[in-house]
């Protein structure tokens, strides 16, 4: 929530406790927060009141507060009433809006170190200076999660996201541009990778049913320090584009779990443009039918079953070995001997690498 509604609310609960009306000024005199229409003090009196140092002054009409922040004017507070009950309440609201912009502007400060840490733009002893000050622990395990949803820049998501986490007071959730929903989360000594998984999935599921909206998740491998959160950024962001380039029928990914999408990801395009071309005499897996395709993905999953595949297809067993046989006097590739149907599956990820860079 942010601080203007947050004071908001606060000033429509002492409305409706003492019954009076209050409003908040900001540095040009415009109204920032308030609970009424009433007339504002004329601009003579305000800057009048901007100059004095006095710290309040009070009329019959209204009493003026000045919010001060290590003695900067931050906004001028108006309290219709005349009444000591009205001077009180003024200098309780006072102290009460001072306490939430401090603890405000200290998660915003938390919140920019975090996004700058994630960035690397601190060495070593800088950040661990500037958590010591914020009171951010520097030596707890953390993990970092990367949220994607198919709406750009989803503030629906990012609001239950940061409900989801809400009680979890150490962990933080922000993000360094529209692409996507960072979580730096803070871990105990029980967790472990199958818990991260666990909370991944969590996230998927959660936003599909709640926010309506389909969401990919990556993970990092566990950091020990606020130095390492940096790679583990790095590491999280790795997973989501792997992920979503080599295994498209998942929504989750961990760092660690990459398989041999990883090593492809790392080799240089033209050795895989190499391959692709060896592979298939010059053509490319467009040459390949949509239908035959999929067939062919179902043989793998099924372990190079052609019984179990031909079961779940609804497909006649000797059509598949048809198929097949069409294969592999294309290419030069029999899939039902393992070294040739591994070759297949090699050239499929590289084909979908390559579309991805294209």
């Amino acid at each position: 929530m942010s601080i203007q509604r947050t004071l908001q609310k606060c000033m429509e609960d002492w409305k409706q406790i003492s019954n009076l009306d209050f409003c908040l000024l900001q540095e040009d005199n415009s109204v920032f927060v308030t609970t009424c229409q009433k007339r504002l003090p004329s601009l003579n009196k305000l800057a009048d009141f901007r100059s004095d140092p006095a710290l309040c002054i009070a009329n019959s009409t209204y009493c003026l507060y000045k919010i001060l922040d290590r003695d900067e004017l931050l906004y001028i507070l108006i309290v219709w009433g005349s009444s000591e009950n009205a001077s009180t309440i003024g200098e309780l609201a006072v102290c009460q809006i001072r306490s939430l912009i401090e603890a405000y502007s200290e998660k915003n400060d938390k919140n920019a170190f975090m996004q700058k840490l994630l960035l690397g733009s601190y060495n070593e002893v800088e950040a661990f200076n500037k958590a010591k000050k914020l009171h951010v622990s520097s030596t707890c395990q953390r993990a970092v999660f990367l949220v994607e949803t198919k709406q750009t820049g989803d503030e629906h998501a990012l609001t239950m996201i940061r409900n989801i986490f809400s009680a979890r007071t150490h962990d933080f959730i922000t993000s360094v541009d529209d692409k996507g929903i960072i979580i730096v989360r803070e871990l105990v000594s029980t967790e472990t990778y199958a818990n991260l998984e666990a909370t991944a999935h969590m996230l998927v599921d959660m936003l599909g049913s709640e926010a309506m909206t389909q969401a990919w998740v990556s993970y990092s491998n566990v950091a020990d320090s606020l130095k390492e959160l940096a790679n583990a950024y790095k590491e999280a962001k790795m997973a989501l584009e792997i992920g979503k380039i080599f295994y498209s029928e998942k929504n989750v990914f961990g760092y660690r779990n990459l398989g041999i999408g990883r090593l492809i990801y790392q080799l240089p395009v033209e050795i895989c443009e190499m391959f692709i071309e060896e592979i298939f005499n010059g053509e490319s897996l467009d040459a390949i039918d949509g239908e035959t395709l999929n067939i062919i993905r179902t043989f793998f999953e099924n372990n190079l079953n052609l019984s179990e595949t031909s079961r779940q297809l609804y497909v006649h067993r000797n059509t598949l070995v048809y198929r097949f046989e069409k294969i592999q006097k294309k290419f030069g590739l029999d899939l039902r001997t393992f070294e040739d149907a591994m070759t297949f599956k090699l050239a499929m990820l590289v084909s979908g690498y390559l579309r991805y860079t294209n």
